[in-house]
């Protein structure tokens, strides 16, 4: 008949810290369901902020060493991982942020007018400086590698006028079925799907004013059934324009990620996001570089557009770096053939960087969403 008390066992879990949120598990509310049988057999749940996170195996070990250093007579120790994705602190009409500026560009209607999305826990846009930087790529490979994890996501393709993402997801035909009047998303890999080009036939070109365009932005996202998200993604267009404008002030968004390339000229434009962002009062949650280099069969690197420029660039504006991802023939191939690399060729190197850069980005996101909470 085991002694051991689930009291021993929870102060020993209280000298295992949660290595990003500051502080240990027991206090952050991150254990549970602890349970100690005749024959000294422990079993818990520790439930993380973000199935995709990074340090999972850390803090898995960092709590079964904790227990079998501090508690004797310990047989198996059987530790159970689940996660509930925090909210982001802008669902929750925190005042001050991004408030009502009344840029110009809307048609004279001042700030446009906020749009709650209450089912979905963090909104992600995903911004460049300019075009041909991958960023849908990028926006693609996220969205589907935090799926993957176990989260639940969805995908907007923002880019009225070069719609990507069906291509992407092999989807070039499939147009949404309307149910109580609410657009039900297109699911594929895990993901929820919408874009314009699932509405609009794809030879039409849109030739539409800004108010024209950033109304149909608002449709895409308030007439669609999202049901529960943990995170809803956003391709935005490449630039500064109009779209970004009504999309940062209108949507509470939890925070943005910059894509660039390490060239001179891709960095030059990806300034001009940056100030949009910061003069907006959204946070920036960091860089990814995309394109870094190019593989060789034999593993050896090629720094075709330059090398570290994201990197440098992050550090210099005091931002967050969240990875290199390098370029590979497995990435045009998956985003021409709707398989994106991460699901193709997962092994691949691209995938590899790919995965980790999602990781941090749902690792930031907990950071953030835990610092507001502390107020």
């Amino acid at each position: 008949m085991s002694s051991i008390q689930d009291s021993q066992i929870l102060a020993a879990l209280g000298t295992v810290m949660e290595p990003d949120l500051g502080s240990d598990l027991v206090s952050l509310g991150m254990i549970s369901d602890v349970a100690v049988d005749q024959a000294g057999n422990v079993s818990f749940t520790v439930t993380l902020t973000t199935p995709a996170c990074p340090m999972k195996e850390k803090i898995r070990q960092g709590c079964i060493d904790a227990i079998r250093s501090a508690v004797p007579g310990v047989g198996g120790i059987d530790v159970k991982m689940d996660s509930k994705v925090t909210s982001s602190c802008s669902h929750h009409g925190q005042p001050g942020h991004h408030g009502h500026h009344g840029h110009g560009g809307h048609g004279g209607h001042g700030a446009p007018q906020r749009i709650a999305l209450n089912n979905v826990r963090n909104i992600i846009a995903v911004a460049s400086g300019k075009g041909g930087v991958g960023k849908s790529t990028v926006s693609v490979n996220l969205a589907v590698s935090l799926a993957e994890s176990g989260a639940k996501v969805g995908l907007i393709d923002a880019d009225l006028y070069g719609p990507s993402i069906p291509t992407m997801f092999g989807l070039p035909d499939a147009r949404p079925e309307v149910v109580d009047g609410k657009i039900q998303p297109i699911e594929k890999y895990g993901v929820k799907l919408m874009s314009i080009g699932f509405l609009v036939d794809p030879e039409t070109a849109l030739i539409w004013r800004g108010p024209m365009a950033s109304s149909a932005i608002r449709q895409l996202i308030t007439d669609v059934d999202w049901q529960e998200l943990d995170y809803l993604i956003f391709d935005l267009p490449p630039g500064t324009g109009d779209i970004q404008l009504t999309l940062v002030q209108a949507l509470p968004l939890t925070g943005t990620v910059i894509v660039t390339t390490p060239q001179d000229v891709a960095l030059v434009d990806v300034s001009k996001a940056l100030t949009m962002f910061r003069k907006v009062e959204v946070p920036i949650l960091g860089v990814v570089e995309n394109m870094s280099w190019y593989e060789l069969p034999d593993g050896t690197r090629d720094y075709i557009f330059g090398k570290q420029g994201g990197e440098k660039f992050a550090k210099a504006n005091g931002l967050e770096f969240l990875g290199s991802i390098p370029i590979g023939s497995a990435v045009r191939e998956g985003g021409d053939s709707g398989k994106p690399v991460i699901i193709g060729s997962p092994e691949a190197p691209t995938s590899v960087a790919a995965r980790k850069a999602a990781g941090e980005i749902a690792r930031r996101i907990s950071m953030q969403n835990a610092a507001c909470a502390r107020g």
